[in-house]
């Protein structure tokens, strides 16, 4: 009886079933990317015309070139090779967009994946709000260094975003560009930070959805004191246009805070500065912390 050889596996045919499957895999993670074969290959160091030949299976890459195009995909080579996308390698791919992401899309997917709990969407960030003069500066600065947390001024982050002080912003963008701004900078501030206490200039509370989106992002505290106070303490940074050649000064500003406390009442807190001193109104800021529980998170 004469015994048959075993088939010999056809090398040839596996070879292009690799080549094949690793032209569509390349191809869609760069896709996914968002990269043009250009950007790839300047990250790669690959050419594009050899990219090109990849990924309509013609290339026959080095394991060293793979691994210079798998890393500037911000992928593994074996998410390249494997015959089947694996939950682990999902979760690479979609870590890798997300780092390519601009920080305003992280905060929607973390929004989205997030725990839904608002608390827990708020914690471990503070935001001080109400008009200029009220101490918000002082006193978030002085928070902050208390509880060992970053400090910031959105406004700072506006001019550092625009490249320019804020009354260049203001006359080259005007108010309706810098309230973009603002708003975008108030997106990074949340991508970037998950521990922080944020303050924010008086006015930004009249912009319903950056206010919103505050009120979601953030424990706020309304940092007030009397319209005398308010007038006193912006006169003494030096900004005397308050009162200069317009006597009814006070009156606005008295109509101001009357305009907006429906707009301050929304915070979770106050804390009133009016005929206290620094250390005072500080320890009722962090008291205010501290028995809120908003550096934890929800109970």
């Amino acid at each position: 009886m004469n015994v048959m050889p075993d088939p010999q596996p056809n090398h040839s045919d596996d070879a292009q079933h690799l080549i094949a499957r690793l032209a569509v895999r390349v191809a869609e993670v760069r896709k996914l990317r968002g990269y043009p074969r250009r950007i790839l290959s300047e990250k790669s160091g690959v050419s594009p015309r050899y990219l090109a030949q990849l990924e309509a299976g013609d290339g026959n890459i080095s394991v060293r070139l793979l691994h210079r195009v798998a890393s500037a995909l911000g992928v593994k080579i074996d998410a390249l090779l494997a015959e089947a996308v694996t939950p682990d390698q999902d979760a690479q791919r979609v870590a890798a967009l997300y780092a390519a992401a601009p920080s305003h899309l992280q905060q929607q997917v973390i929004d989205l994946l997030g725990p839904q709990n608002p608390d827990a969407l708020r914690a471990g960030r503070i935001c001080l709000v109400g008009l200029r003069g009220a101490g918000k500066s002082t006193l978030g600065r002085m928070a902050g260094a208390a509880i060992n947390i970053p400090f910031v001024e959105l406004k700072d982050e506006v001019e550092r975003a625009a490249g320019m002080p804020l009354a260049e912003v203001m006359a080259f963008y005007g108010d309706a560009g810098y309230r973009k701004l603002e708003a975008e900078a108030l997106e990074r501030v949340s991508a970037q930070h998950n521990r922080v206490i944020l303050a924010v200039a008086g006015g930004l509370v009249a912009e319903p959805p950056t206010y919103a989106r505050l009120l979601a992002r953030f424990h706020t505290v309304w940092i007030r004191t009397s319209p005398a106070e308010h007038m006193q303490r912006v006169r003494a940074q030096g900004d005397l246009r308050p009162m200069e050649g317009n006597p009814q000064a006070m009156t606005q500003l008295k109509s101001l805070l009357s305009t907006r406390e429906n707009l301050y009442q929304q915070a979770e807190a106050e804390v009133n500065t009016s005929n206290r001193t620094e250390s005072s109104s500080l320890n009722d800021l962090l008291a205010v912390i501290a028995n809120r529980g908003f550096l934890d998170g929800p109970k």
